[in-house]
Order: C-alpha cells, then structure tokens, then sequence
C-alpha cells in the first residue's frame, strides 16, 4: 500500500491509495509526457518540441510530426518518469490524448499508451486534448465554479461553460480557422517566420499596440469564432496598399518595418476585441459566472492576456491562465483529467480510437 502525502496538512497518510497517473500527448507536433500524482500534483512535464522541424514549412506536416513522435516519444515517457522518481510499477493509469488532432500523431501516443497498460494491467483512459485546455488552469489555480473558459490555439478556438469537473457545455466553438492559425497565416503574408503569434506580438510591442488599420470584427451576436474572413480580410488590405501580389504570392514590403509592425499591431487588437466581444455575450447569458479563465497556445501572449485581465476586472470577476508550459500542448493537463476521470471510474477499453 502506498503513503499518501497531503500537502495542504503536511502530514503522511496511510492505508490510502494515492493515484498515480501516466499523462501522454502527441496531438500535433509536441511529443509530452507528465506524471500527475494524487496529492502532490504534477511532477513532471517532459517536452520534446517539433518547431525547428516544421519551421521550413512555415506550419506543421503530418507526416514529420508523425515520424518524430515515433523516434521521441518512448524517451520522454522515460524521461517523465525518472523525474518524477517513479516506474512503470508505481503508475495506476494511463490518460493519453485521443481527439482531436492529426491522425497520425494521435495514433502514435494511443498504441503506446495501449501497450504499456496492457503490458503492466494498468487502467487507460482516452482524453480529450480540448477538455485537458478547458481544465489546464486548475494545475496552478484553485478556480471557482461555474466559469467561463476560452480555449485558444492553433487548430481550436472554443467557449465552454463549465459547471464541475468533467462537466462543461459548448458555448461557441471554431467555424473555420482558430485564432492561431489566423496568426500563423497572417504572419506568413507579411514575411514572419512560424510560429506566427510571438512575432506578431513583438512588432505590435513596438508601436505600442494601436490600431491602426481597423480589420472587421466579424458577427458580434454569436458566440462560435470564425477568423478565416478576418484572414481573408487582411489578404485583401495589403493588395490594396501594394504590399502583397497574389499571382506571385509575395510580400511587396519586407524592409517595410513600419508597416509590418502596423499589420501585426491592428491584427492583434482586433482578436483581442474579437474575445472581448464574445465574453461580453457569454456575460449577458450567464451573468452567475464567477470567473474567466483563458488557456491554450494563443494564452501566452501577454497582451491580450493583460486586456482580458482589465476586462474582467471592470466586472469583478475572476481572471485565471496557466504559465506559458501548461498553455501550449502539454501532458499534464492530460494527466490531470485522467486523474479525475479516474476517480469517478471513467475509464476506456483496449479498443480505444482516435478522431
């Protein structure tokens, strides 16, 4: 029987189970492993990123993602593991990220996940990678129900209402393309390399976040996001200012710093009003929400973290966000939910798929 340590008394538990879960993920193009353990929380969140490997391609190819998870992931499961000073012995469950994402990738972290908990009788539970996000907040937050999520990244952009653990409703969810796939193309128009967010706020910083080139907002009375038209948008501005050709698809301006800088500034304020705006809706539906939380890769970027922040501030509500490690992809969140997955018994059979 192991000992259970409660952190909130200081004191050693016995004759309990402490939980011990394996999180995976491999989604898109991070091969994760974490440990979550019952009581001490995460303790480790082992990252091999595929950046420098996709970078050429300005955005992620399948294939290659695939490809590295294979060569990476049993590495990092043992490097999850060791840090976390414990073996596959210890572990109760294995929590894998099973939907949504690329297919292949997903394929290479479920078989893995299937193998070690067929091989060591271990219980497996498949994750949903959006709901890991949604919950990513409470691994360094104790935030209040029910609440308001944003869920912001690359290949998703959604609200959630969420009621407990493990049982939220879809507010809005992506139309077309997410926030930061708006980011990353956008980014690609005017000659950034990928990934496109940080770029695209560095050069906003430098003219101090103004708008200056007033991009459509898109429809302010329906809470799904769509930026594909916001995109589409932008394309058309830098033609009309003789800054992009669309027979050779080139940017026209590339020692234009200025310019850049004010494509990048206006485009960030417009998705930050474009949040903004959706949470206002959400507010006048939901007025007993006690708290925002905002998670997901597009959470790293520190302006429209700050203007969420002052928006909720003027209404007195409670504002959380993961660190930037638990914001992007990562195993932990995963790990979380399998951990409280496991504790009401929801577990999954060998004949788990992917979507």
């Amino acid at each position: 029987m192991r000992k259970k340590y409660d952190h909130h008394v200081g004191t050693i538990i016995v004759n309990q189970m402490a939980l011990t879960v394996l999180g995976i993920e491999t989604s898109c193009d991070e091969t994760v492993a974490a440990v979550y353990q019952e009581g001490r929380g995460i303790v480790s969140n082992e990252l091999f990123s595929q950046i420098d490997l996709h970078k050429l391609y300005g955005g992620v190819m399948p294939e290659i993602a695939s490809r590295a998870h294979l060569e990476k992931i049993n590495e990092i499961v043992a490097h999850a593991l060791k840090k976390a000073n414990v073996t596959l012995d210890d572990v109760d469950v294995v929590a894998v990220t099973c939907k949504p994402g690329l297919p292949g990738s997903l394929l290479v972290g479920v078989c893995f996940a299937k193998a070690i908990a067929w091989a060591k009788h271990k219980k497996l539970i498949g994750v949903n990678h959006l709901e890991g996000h949604a919950f990513s907040a409470f691994l360094e937050h104790d935030v209040p129900f029910p609440h308001i999520c944003i869920t912001a990244s690359g290949g998703h952009t959604s609200m959630y209402l969420v009621h407990d653990f493990g049982k939220y409703e879809v507010l809005g969810t992506t139309m077309d393309d997410a926030a930061g796939e708006a980011f990353d193309k956008i980014a690609k128009l005017i000659d950034l390399p990928y990934p496109g967010g940080p770029e695209i706020e560095k050069l906003a910083r430098e003219v101090n976040f103004q708008d200056f080139f007033h991009y459509p907002r898109g429809r302010k009375k329906r809470l799904d996001f769509s930026f594909s038209g916001l995109k589409t948008a932008v394309l058309y501005d830098l033609v009309k200012k003789n800054a992009y050709d669309m027979q050779t698809k080139i940017f026209l301006k590339k020692d234009d710093e200025l310019f850049k800088q004010q494509v990048a500034s206006s485009l960030l304020v417009c998705i930050t009003d474009i949040f903004k705006e959706k949470v206002k809706l959400a507010l006048k539906e939901h007025p007993h929400v006690k708290a925002l939380t905002f998670v997901g890769g597009v959470a790293c970027n520190k302006y429209i973290k700050q203007e969420l922040k002052m928006f909720c501030e003027k209404r007195r509500l409670q504002f959380y966000t993961p660190s930037a490690q638990y914001c992007t992809d990562n195993a932990a969140m995963i790990a979380f939910v399998g951990y409280y997955k496991a504790k009401k018994n929801h577990f999954s059979d060998f004949d788990l798929d992917i979507f």
